[in-house]
């Protein structure tokens, strides 16, 4: 049998390096495209490299010669922000992180590539009634740019689609786990805070393992076509009250520090995954967090 190539971009990032991890389980050869290199030991096997900028000048179908799927999930943004990262440059945002995609995914289907899995986002769905659940038939109405440039990259995606060239959308909630070699998971500021004995705002959001994300891009890609082209999963996992996140963190560190209150979750747009579940996808719920969470704050 053939080993499989995979192509992802934005491997190196958080989410990113959960889904390389992910392939390389299951037996992919894994070429990862961004700016940078990743630095030896990144990964837990040797992965390829090319370089690649998000311009749909610099796109070519060179970068896909030879691969069975491409996995997008580059994004680019100003640091730690994705609605509001366009910054002052609202024009060059979408370039890049719209005609940037598309670029890529034309070069794809031109180079052969059979499947491409496009990380998109809960932002796409846009503001709804507080506590209605976010199924993938409803009609979106984003109310960011990001939200609009992720909506319209799934629109670009599934119209390609067709003629052996097949195109899958997931919108994926927060993601949590353990970060890169070097690197601050998500949580990091959150854990400091309340381990220094800060006063932390309640709030309760969905979230899901980066293992689970890449556990659905490895799902999408090993189904049959007519099961998963053209079309979109959620992917989500736990409604998480920052309480109960923090009630692990003083649970493994004996902290006596102040919980913050309870968060309204009632409130809280989760997302069906009816979808997704229905390919085999289970993901790991409290107990991954709980065992995760001790991870964290053992790493430097």
């Amino acid at each position: 049998m053939t080993t499989p190539h995979s192509i992802v971009s934005g491997g190196t990032g958080l989410v990113g390096r959960f889904i390389v991890e992910a392939l390389l389980t299951a037996g992919h050869r894994v070429t990862v495209l961004g700016r940078k290199a990743p630095p030896d030991g990144f990964f837990s096997e040797p992965v390829a490299f090319a370089p690649m900028k998000l311009d749909p000048i610099s796109v070519s179908t060179g970068l896909f010669e030879g691969a069975d799927f491409f996995i997008h999930a580059a994004f680019d943004h100003l640091p730690g922000k994705y609605r509001g990262g366009e910054g002052d440059d609202a024009e060059g945002f979408r370039r890049r992180n719209l005609d940037g995609s598309i670029a890529l995914f034309q070069a794809a289907r031109t180079a052969g590539v059979s499947r491409v899995v496009f990380l998109s986002s809960r932002a796409v769905y846009g503001p709804c009634p507080p506590g209605m659940m976010l199924d993938e038939s409803d009609v979106c109405r984003p109310d960011t740019l990001y939200g609009e440039v992720k909506l319209a990259a799934e629109d670009a995606l599934t119209k390609l689609s067709g003629d052996g060239f097949h195109g899958v959308s997931l919108r994926v909630t927060g993601v949590y786990g353990p970060a890169g070699e070097g690197r601050l998971h998500k949580w990091a500021g959150l854990f400091e805070d309340f381990l220094s004995g800060r006063e932390i705002a309640p709030r309760v959001a969905t979230e899901v393992h980066g293992q689970d994300v890449g556990t659905a891009v490895r799902l999408v890609l090993e189904q049959s076509a007519v099961r998963v082209s053209g079309k979109v999963f959620n992917v989500s996992d736990l409604v998480l009250d920052r309480r109960d996140i923090l009630a692990l963190v003083a649970r493994s560190t004996g902290s006596g520090n102040t919980l913050p209150d309870a968060g309204d979750a009632s409130m809280v747009n989760a997302m069906s995954t009816k979808r997704l579940h229905a390919l085999g996808w289970s993901p790991g719920g409290m107990p991954l967090l709980e065992k995760t969470v001790p991870d964290l704050l053992a790493r430097p």
